[in-house]
C-alpha cells in the first residue's frame, strides 16, 4: 500500500510536492477507510482512497503523471529518453518536458515514494540533473539515490556510494554475498554510470536481485497509475486463441449488466486481421449470435466502464494501488459511489486496495463518503503559476478556517472557503460579440 509520494521540480510542481496517504493525526471519529499492514516490528497505517479537486490546468493530472513518470523512470533503470516515445505521458519518456519552465537556472528533479508491500516498508528517492525545460542535448546525471528497508538505510549515493544496513536484508542478498561483500561493494563504487539507477542495475546484479524484484513487481503490477482517462483501453492477451472465437468475462458481463450496457453480452475476440483482441458486443440476432465491434454499438461511458472495472477487481484481488485521472469521466456517479464503497468495505477489501483520483464531480465533498484527510486540492498560483497541493484536514478543527466533521464540504467548496476553485465568467466574450453586431 502506498504510503507517501514526492516529487519537486516536476512540470508546475516547482517546489515539493508530498502526496501522503498516512492518515492526519487528530482525527476523531474517523477511524473508516483506514488499512493497516506490518512491517518489520510496526504496524503502518495509510488511507484507502484519496479525491483530488481543483480547477482546470491547476495541476492535477500533473500529480498523477508525475508518479507515472517516476514509475517508468524506475522501472527503465535510466534517465535517458525511451525511444519507443509511448503515449499519452510523454513526459515520462521525453524527460525534457519534466522541468518547471519557468526555473532559471535550473534546478534537479527530484522523486521519492514510500510503500508497505510483503511485510517490508520501502522507501525509495532520487534526484537527477536533467538540465532545464527542453533542453534536448544536456548531459544528463543522476546526483543522489537513496534506498531505505523497515527505517534502516540500505545504501546512500551522492558524491559517491556508500552502504549501511545490509544484514537487514540478508534473506534477500545474492549467494555467498558474505564471503564476497567487500569485493562486491568495491565494485559497485567504481563502476557507477552517471544516467543509470543504482537500485535497477548494479544493486540487483550485485546485491539483491529478489528485493528488487520485490520493488518492481510493487511498480509495475501493484501501483497501477492510470494517466488520461480519455486514452484508457485495456488490453486483453489469452493463450492460444482461437480466430473468431468469444472470450466472455463473467464478472465483467455481471457488472457491464448492472451498469447497463446495450448488447446481450460483451465478449473479446480475435479476427483473421487483428494481432490484438477486440471488444465486441454480441447479441441474439434469428437464433445466431451476432457480434458488432463495441466501439460501434455501445456509448462512450460503457466502454470507459469496460476498461475500468478489471482494474479495480484487479486491485481489490491483488491488494493494488489504483489511481485514475479523471476517475468519473462518462460514468454515472451512481456507479462510481458503489466502486468507492467496495474500497470503504472491509468485509470486501481485505487485501487493502487503494483508490486515488481527481475529479470536477463535487458529489464526492460529503462527509458520510470521505475523511478530511482523503479530500485533497490543488492550487495554482496566477502569478507565478505554480501549483500547490493540500488536504481539507489541514485547515484543522478549530479557529475561523477550521473544518469540522458534519459541515457541508460541497457549499463551502463552492463559496472559496478551501480555494482551489476559479470563478469563470464568460459572459464578457459574448457581450462583445453583441456590441460588435450593434455597431454593424
Amino acid at each position: 500500500m502506498l504510503l507517501e509520494f514526492r516529487a519537486k521540480n516536476y512540470k508546475s510542481f516547482k517546489d515539493e510536492l508530498v502526496f501522503s496517504m498516512i492518515p492526519a493525526p487528530k482525527q476523531k471519529g474517523l477511524d473508516y477507510s483506514v488499512l493497516t499492514q506490518k512491517a518489520g516490528s510496526k504496524n503502518y497505517k495509510a488511507l484507502c482512497s484519496a479525491v483530488l479537486y481543483g480547477p482546470n490546468a491547476s495541476g492535477k493530472t500533473n500529480i498523477i503523471g508525475a508518479m507515472d513518470t517516476f514509475k517508468n523512470i524506475v522501472l527503465r533503470g535510466n534517465i535517458r529518453n525511451d525511444e519507443e516515445k509511448k503515449f499519452p505521458n510523454e513526459a515520462a519518456y521525453t524527460l525534457e518536458l519534466i522541468p518547471n519552465n519557468t526555473t532559471v537556472p535550473h534546478e534537479a528533479v527530484e522523486f521519492s515514494i514510500s510503500f508497505v508491500d510483503s511485510r517490508i516498508i520501502v522507501k525509495y528517492s532520487f534526484a537527477a540533473d536533467i538540465g532545464g525545460f527542453l533542453d534536448e542535448e544536456y548531459s544528463r546525471k543522476v546526483i543522489s539515490e537513496q534506498l531505505e528497508i523497515n527505517g534502516k538505510m540500505i545504501f546512500t549515493r551522492k558524491d559517491g556510494l556508500e552502504f549501511d544496513s545490509l544484514q537487514t536484508i540478508r534473506k534477500y542478498l545474492v549467494n555467498e554475498f558474505d564471503q564476497n561483500e567487500d569485493s562486491a561493494i568495491a565494485l559497485a563504487k567504481g563502476n557507477l554510470n552517471d544516467e543509470e539507477l543504482f537500485l535497477m542495475n548494479g544493486f540487483k546484479a550485485m546485491f539483491s536481485a529478489k528485493l528488487v524484484s520485490l520493488i518492481r513487481y510493487w511498480l509495475e503490477d501493484r501501483f497501477m497509475v492510470i494517466y488520461r482517462a480519455d486514452s484508457l483501453r485495456l488490453i486483453r492477451k489469452f493463450v492460444d486463441p482461437k480466430k473468431k472465437s468469444a472470450y466472455v468475462d463473467k464478472t465483467l458481463n455481471s457488472a457491464v449488466g448492472l451498469f447497463g450496457a446495450n448488447s446481450n453480452a460483451l465478449g473479446y475476440a480475435i479476427g483473421d486481421d487483428d494481432k490484438e483482441a477486440k471488444l465486441y458486443s454480441l447479441l441474439e440476432n434469428k437464433g445466431a449470435t451476432t457480434g458488432i465491434s463495441a466501439d460501434v454499438f455501445e456509448s462512450y461511458g460503457t466502454i470507459r466502464f469496460v476498461n475500468l472495472f478489471p482494474l479495480v477487481v484487479n486491485a481489490i484481488q491483488n491488494g493494488g494501488t489504483l489511481v485514475v485521472d479523471e476517475f468519473d469521466a462518462s460514468i454515472h456517479p451512481m456507479a462510481l459511489m458503489s466502486i468507492i464503497n467496495i474500497f470503504h468495505n472491509d468485509d470486501i477489501n481485505i487485501k487493502q486496495a487503494q483508490l486515488i483520483f481527481n475529479t470536477h464531480n463535487p458529489i464526492f465533498l460529503n462527509s458520510n463518503v470521505f475523511r478530511r484527510d482523503e479530500i485533497k486540492f490543488v492550487e495554482r498560483d496566477d502569478e507565478t503559476n505554480a501549483s500547490v497541493h493540500y488536504s481539507l484536514s489541514d485547515f484543522g478543527t478549530t479557529g475561523e478556517k477550521g473544518v469540522r466533521k458534519n459541515e457541508d464540504y460541497m457549499k463551502n467548496y463552492f463559496i472559496s472557503q478551501y480555494g482551489a476553485i476559479k470563478d469563470i465568467d464568460f459572459t464578457p466574450i459574448f457581450e462583445s460579440f453583441t456590441e460588435s453586431r450593434k455597431e454593424v
